[in-house]
């Protein structure tokens, strides 16, 4: 019956696990270890566990289990490794794959986090990176070799907002036999299912629109079972990255939800960008949602037509101009999280990608005027009136 349900039913009923006494919310199995019948059936578990059969919580857990097959199900993937936050879903699915002399390509717009991870660490274990412009198709064909293992990319990236082809840079990856991995945190698991599109792993922070509620830090790694339990699961469980029993109660009823907020943030942070159009104290309004996005075609196609909940500006001023702004709204808070029911400001370029050097920013397009809007739950009248009188106090 679940393969026909849509996807609000699989994000409410998905993977439901029950115990002998028949709770309707799902249990969280808060322990570390399991006990065994015999010595004879400790043996026979750690032999080969069966697929509801567990031995240490950094193995897997039954609440954390039923957060794997639920999101696993809604994405229309065949297996999923949750992890303890969306960096540890990146990092450990790109390490588990890779080794020396292995080749990856990569968008140059990503989170600064991400650009760490492909910068700084694989190239230490012999693993070299190319990246290229990620929205020039021509750019990913020349760097596309024969040699290349994988692609990673951010379907939308993080904080230009630029739009990714996910399906004709799968194509351009298949045919050299490379692995794809998508980040796919701003599209969300609501608007873009990259797995039909053709990637093979899809990555997400849940700490975003899973939780979206600013309450824990998770991430999942989503694939096929057996890239999932013989290249991921192994990683992990001897790395330590797993996700804890506790989080994965709180991200399973993140879902039950999720779909509604993302739909309502969605249709703000589309009102916010068109209200925004044209202000005197601004450069640019970048939102992929918005007609005057370069890749709102893009977007029509692979999101159908949903921009996602959140939106950057670039204050004419620089970073005077975008510090006054940031001191003068009241009702977003400044932080560096985003797809929280809270609406959320960053500066980029101070923060989440402030060790990267000028030139960089400036060929990423991380001005020092650029804000990061994540849009909440707040009544968008409110939210409009409130940008726009810190705006007119930055002018």
């Amino acid at each position: 019956m679940s393969d026909t349900w849509n996807p609000r039913t699989k994000a409410v009923h998905g993977g439901t696990r029950r115990s002998q006494y028949g709770e309707v919310s799902e249990a969280i199995f808060l322990t570390q270890g399991f006990v065994y019948d015999s010595a004879e059936a400790a043996a026979q578990r750690f032999e080969g566990a069966g697929p509801d059969e567990f031995i240490y919580a950094r193995y897997g857990n039954p609440t954390v289990a039923m957060f794997e097959e639920r999101i696993a199900m809604l994405e229309g993937a065949q297996d999923g490794f949750a992890t303890a936050s969306g960096m540890a879903a990146v990092s450990g699915a790109l390490m588990s794959m890779l080794k020396a002399g292995d080749r990856v390509v990569s968008s140059r717009a990503l989170f600064g986090s991400c650009l760490y991870v492909l910068e700084e660490i694989l190239p230490r274990y012999g693993v070299e990176v190319e990246f290229v412009d990620g929205t020039d198709l021509d750019k990913w064909r020349a760097a596309i070799t024969p040699d290349t293992k994988a692609v990673f990319f951010e379907s939308i990236s993080n904080p230009t907002l630029e739009v990714v082809d996910i399906k004709e840079v799968c194509k351009l990856a298949h045919a050299v036999g490379a692995t794809v991995l998508v980040d796919n945190v701003f599209s969300t698991p609501v608007f873009s299912n990259a797995v039909e599109q053709g990637a093979d792993v899809v990555i997400y922070s849940a700490t975003k629109h899973i939780d979206g509620q600013g309450r824990t830090l998770g991430g999942i790694i989503l694939g096929s079972r057996e890239f999932i339990r013989k290249t991921v699961e192994p990683y992990m469980k001897h790395t330590g990255g797993s996700m804890s029993p506790f989080t994965a109660w709180v991200m399973l009823k993140g879902l039950e939800t999720m779909e509604l907020r993302v739909n309502a943030q969605c249709a703000t942070a589309a009102a916010l960008a068109d209200a925004l159009q044209g202000h005197d104290a601004l450069s640019r309004v970048i939102y992929p949602g918005h007609a005057s996005h370069a890749q709102n075609a893009l977007v029509k196609t692979q999101m159908g037509g949903n921009g996602g909940t959140v939106l950057s500006i670039d204050l004419k001023g620089g970073q005077a101009a975008a510090f006054t702004f940031l001191n003068s709204v009241t009702i977003p808070v400044i932080s560096n999280n985003l797809g929280d029911a809270k609406s959320i400001l960053t500066h980029p370029a101070t923060t989440t990608h402030q060790r990267l050097a000028d030139d960089q920013k400036e060929l990423l397009g991380i001005s020092p005027g650029l804000v990061r809007m994540s849009v909440g739950l707040e009544d968008e009248r409110d939210l409009i009136a409130d940008v726009m009188q810190a705006l007119a106090l930055a002018e």
